[in-house]
């Protein structure tokens, strides 16, 4: 049970006192350490909790540990838990259906899984409508696996240019999903993430010059691969199981 209460110390001045804490300093403690061994700061390196099967209390606690950034892939949800915490920062991570996305366009601070160009369209369309100007990701599929929502990597930079004439959309950067690992030493996942990174690396001196494209942003990595998603230079990892099991 999350709510179960015991106490690991470990060491004389670090105390965890429930599982989503324990969670937290292990998923931090990763954080860390896969950000060092490659230089990086691991203050770049953004956790999105991905709160879909969640409730109040739980999300309560994880804003006390200093979880200030939640993910959603059902608009309707993702909805309702801002009205319970509208100081929080909310994303959508989910598969886009463009008659839902009048929910999350000026709601969510990000959009992770923009991957045609009549969702973007319909963002720009909404944002212009109400505003703002909506940050959002190309998701980019570049494992190839049919399963897998995203745009090809042949495809991205026909919607960053695109994008890149839309007032309404700031492109922050890519997203993708690795494959399910098969084994804990498969590298399948740390070659999805490098070729995603690659990807961006590519692109960003041709939109350059663009106001609202920036490309800084790299959401990928999950529970089973996010610190291998953060040796190759992920800024943004989405974490649930990982924390609230």
């Amino acid at each position: 049970m999350l709510t179960t209460l015991f106490r690991i110390f470990l060491s004389e001045d670090t105390e965890i006192v429930t599982p989503i804490e324990k969670n937290y300093h292990d998923i931090q403690l990763t954080i860390d350490t896969a950000a060092a061994s490659v230089g990086r700061d691991p203050r770049e390196v953004l956790l999105v909790a991905v709160s879909k099967t969640v409730g109040v209390a739980v999300i309560e606690e994880a804003t006390r540990l200093g979880i200030h950034d939640f993910g959603e892939n059902r608009t309707k949800v993702l909805l309702e838990k801002q009205q319970g915490f509208p100081n929080e920062r909310w994303h959508f991570i989910g598969h886009i259906q463009t008659n839902k996305l009048k929910e999350v366009v000026g709601r969510a601070i990000l959009i992770h899984s923009v991957a045609s160009k009549h969702a973007l369209e319909v963002i720009n369309t909404l944002a212009l409508a109400r505003g703002v100007c909506q940050s959002v990701l190309i998701e980019a599929n570049v494992s190839g696996e049919a399963s897998k929502d995203g745009a090809t990597p042949a495809e991205v930079p026909g919607l960053l240019e695109y994008a890149s004439t839309r007032a309404g959309i700031e492109v922050k950067g890519l997203m993708t999903m690795a494959p399910m690992l098969l084994s804990h030493h498969d590298d399948t996942a740390r070659s999805t993430f490098a070729a995603l990174r690659e990807l961006r690396d590519n692109l960003v001196p041709v939109f350059s010059g663009s106001d609202n494209i920036s490309l800084n942003e790299l959401s990928m990595g999950m529970s089973d691969d996010f610190g291998a998603a953060i040796l190759e230079g992920a800024t943004i990892i989405r974490i649930g199981r990982r924390l609230w099991s």
